[in-house]
């Protein structure tokens, strides 16, 4: 593995539930810039025989690909990167006849990773900013 540590900062923050409460003080990763699809791109193609345009055409269609399986009501397993799926939160109903879409308060993308990434995930190095 490479020798990068995340670096953390300490962020101070107020308990909603109780504003007249003491700050606590928490760790939060500080993000290092983006990386977006042009870039994966870029990236898989000087690690293969793929040229950059191509990677990104598998790229997009990939992304394409994975929102229709989604709208489907499918799970998405990508192996060892994980499982990709839609969840909702909803209103709570009295009765089960008024329930409906309506009810929908919020829709998500869950994400469940796979051994691999959940393994790396776990043997990351961290640093802590000084303030």
């Amino acid at each position: 593995m490479n020798n990068l540590k995340i670096r953390l900062k300490i962020q101070p923050k107020k308990n909603p539930q109780d504003l007249l409460a003491p700050e606590r003080y928490y760790l939060q990763a500080v993000k290092s810039g983006v990386c977006d699809l042009e870039r994966l791109a870029y990236l898989i193609s000087n690690q293969s025989t793929v040229r950059e345009p191509d990677c990104l055409a598998v790229l997009h269609a990939f992304v394409h690909n994975m929102l229709d399986e989604l709208a489907q009501g499918r799970v998405v397993e990508l192996g060892s990167l994980g499982n990709f799926q839609v969840g909702v939160r909803s209103e709570g109903s009295d009765m089960p006849e008024d329930v409906n879409v309506s009810k929908i308060k919020r829709v998500s993308l869950k994400y469940r990773p796979g051994r691999r990434v959940r393994n790396r995930l776990n043997t990351m190095e961290f640093s802590i900013m000084e303030p």
